[in-house]
């Protein structure tokens, strides 16, 4: 089994799919064309499951980072007898830059390796396993590299030296002095889409040189952030940024499937797929970490998606395939053990058809902080955000699953109606842009009896804060949106007591946040929710409370790893990173949570 820390591990993008590679220079978790496709390289899930390494034989110790604003990764390992960088990239779209990252990006992994001093001796090991590993590819040699086929696909790996093919690996041994340099590319095809593809090390080169500037120019484009912890937002920004889909607009929760939630348990979830809550989030994120240029790309993708199902009555689907796909039935393979024996590993979401009613205003609360981006939106588009505002107001009385997607009765949970109440509020703010002020009064009305509702069934005297169900004294950090979304002042008596609460008792002994403790019908523990402590700074930093906002902050961030990355949770006591990895949730914390002190400071310092 996978025994790697999952913080050991680097992103990168291409912004339609994703890899995973460990601080040993091994490529682990690969998924072709799409980030939710079966993967080519699954070792992190199973030790028979594929995996890429590039590394000095021998002894040696590494350092590695992104090349400037990029998601390009550098590592260099220093051995003995010398030095040796690797570069590695998923290779973007010829000449694609700006607004356009993403746009023809070939499905192609690059790593080139250079000495650049005394001499190092390099181990390559190719071991591709298509479909998650169950496919065992046919190897055979080919003028400019290797060909694999496995099935309806086939990958092509570009190579200047010789590999010895052997069971299910490409192997080679290549000697390298200072300035020696090899680049290796695999390239990804469907079967029958045209003959194989094999670049030469011009092409390496050029083709890697040109996803640098493609990262380089959309951050130049969009990042212009300016406040404390600027380098972790503007890292925050470009892996919410690699984490989108361009060919739809879709956005993942994260680009990994089974991390657990705590080693050796079945807490195990795949996660790349596209939540509306998530996404929706992610846009506001991206609002302070750079410039959501995509919102309305986004907003397209998901009136295409569900405008049909709310336009007909239904309820809106909480989730969606990249590519728009509505059905995503969730299954085991039980032929991969899982990290650290994590099992079941799973693939597809069981929450796909649960009801979540806060997604509604997750939904509107995005498009409400991103107005200047609706004006141009196409009337389908614009009824779509009516219909969801409306469904909220017919639905909020319903009992749901709630945003922690709770697998077990459906219960009349404080955040979603909350939620339902910003669907409502945003919508009246936006009615203008939405073509719909004869719907003001309606909303009006719902909008102060929901706010009614929270007011006396969301407060619990016995737990003296606003709980996560009404009737029930359990604590919950959802809770502390009431004042992040507006709903409650700041400094009001009540959000101030559930911050103390939550603060107090729902708190690891590093001052890390659960998101709750009570059952919630799945077996297992769980670790504590980053995104969680970053809302508890968020939340601070709104009450004036900002030395004690900044504490919170860094005691979450401490925990990203050397190259800015965050996972979902943190073990309680190993300070181990867990789940799905990089989690955008706990990026989109960070962002605002970043942004809400910033703001809190400045006003402190104009009093």
């Amino acid at each position: 089994m996978s025994s790697e820390p999952i913080a050991d591990y680097a992103l990168l993008s291409d912004c339609c799919s994703a890899a995973l590679v460990s601080a040993a220079g091994s490529v682990d978790w690969l998924c072709f064309p799409r980030f939710d496709s079966p993967s080519v390289f699954g070792r992190i899930l199973g030790p028979e499951a594929g995996f890429w390494l590039v590394r000095p034989a021998g002894r040696h110790s590494s350092t590695r980072r992104y090349l400037g604003p990029t998601m390009v990764l550098e590592t260099t390992h220093t051995a003995p007898g010398g030095r040796l960088t690797v570069t590695d990239a998923l290779v973007l779209g010829d000449g694609k830059r700006g607004h356009d990252l993403g746009a023809d990006s070939p499905g192609t992994l690059l790593r080139q390796v250079v000495c650049t001093e005394g001499s190092v001796d390099v181990e390559v090991v190719l071991s591709a396993r298509p479909d998650y590993g169950l496919a065992r590819p046919l190897m055979s040699p080919a003028e400019g590299g290797i060909l694999f086929r496995a099935g309806d696909s086939a990958l092509f790996f570009s190579t200047p030296v010789p590999f010895e093919l052997t069971g299910d690996n490409a192997l080679a041994r290549v000697s390298l002095r200072a300035g020696d340099g090899l680049g290796f590319a695999l390239h990804f095809q469907a079967r029958g889409n045209g003959k194989p593809v094999f670049w030469s090390q011009a092409d390496i080169a050029r083709r890697l040189e040109d996803t640098v500037q493609g990262w380089t120019s959309w951050s130049e484009m969009h990042q212009n952030y300016q406040g404390p912890w600027q380098e972790l937002v503007a890292a925050s920004g470009r892996i919410l940024q690699a984490l989108s889909y361009y060919p739809t607009g879709a956005i993942v929760a994260a680009p990994t499937t089974s991390l657990p939630e705590v080693a050796g348990g079945t807490r195990n979830w795949d996660y790349r797929y596209s939540w509306i809550r998530d996404a929706s989030m992610t846009l506001q994120a991206l609002w302070v970490a750079a410039c959501p240029d995509e919102a309305g790309k986004f907003f397209q993708f998901l009136s295409t998606a569900a405008a049909a199902q709310l336009a007909g009555g239904e309820e809106l689907q909480i989730m969606f395939g990249v590519g728009g796909e509505r059905e995503l039935p969730e299954r085991e393979l039980t032929h991969l053990p899982g990290w650290r024996g994590s099992s079941p590993v799973r693939v597809g979401n069981g929450a796909w058809n649960q009801r979540q009613l806060d997604v509604y205003g997750e939904l509107l609360d995005a498009a409400a902080t991103l107005p200047e981006y609706l004006a141009e939106l196409e009337p389908e588009t614009r009824g779509f955000l009516t219909n969801a505002a409306d469904a909220a107001a017919a639905r909020w009385r319903d009992a749901d699953h709630g945003i922690w997607e709770v697998r077990g009765e459906r219960r009349h949970y404080l955040h979603s109606k909350l939620l339902c109440w910003v669907a409502v509020d945003r919508a009246i703010s936006l009615a203008g842009l939405l073509q719909a002020e004869d719907k003001v009064p309606a909303w009006t009305e719902t909008r102060d009896r929901i706010a009614a509702s929270i007011r006396s069934e969301g407060w619990n005297d016995a737990a003296k804060a606003y709980t996560q169900s009404y009737g029930s004294a359990d604590l919950d950090a959802s809770a502390l949106m009431l004042s992040i979304v507006g709903f409650l002042p700041p400094d009001d008596p009540g959000i101030l007591a559930t911050i103390e609460a939550i603060e107090q008792r729902l708190t690891d002994s590093r001052g890390l946040v659960y998101r709750y403790r009570s059952e919630d019908g799945i077996p297992g523990e769980e670790g504590t929710f980053l995104l969680c402590t970053f809302w508890l700074a968020h939340a601070l930093a709104l009450a004036g409370r900002t030395e004690r906002a900044r504490a919170v902050f860094e005691r979450a961030a401490a925990f990203a790893t050397d190259l800015g990355l965050l996972a979902e949770e943190v073990a309680p006591d190993s300070g181990e990173l867990l789940g799905n990895f990089p989690q955008a949730f706990s990026h989109i914390g960070l962002v605002n949570a970043a942004w809400a002190i910033s703001e809190a400071e400045a006003r402190s310092g104009r009093e």
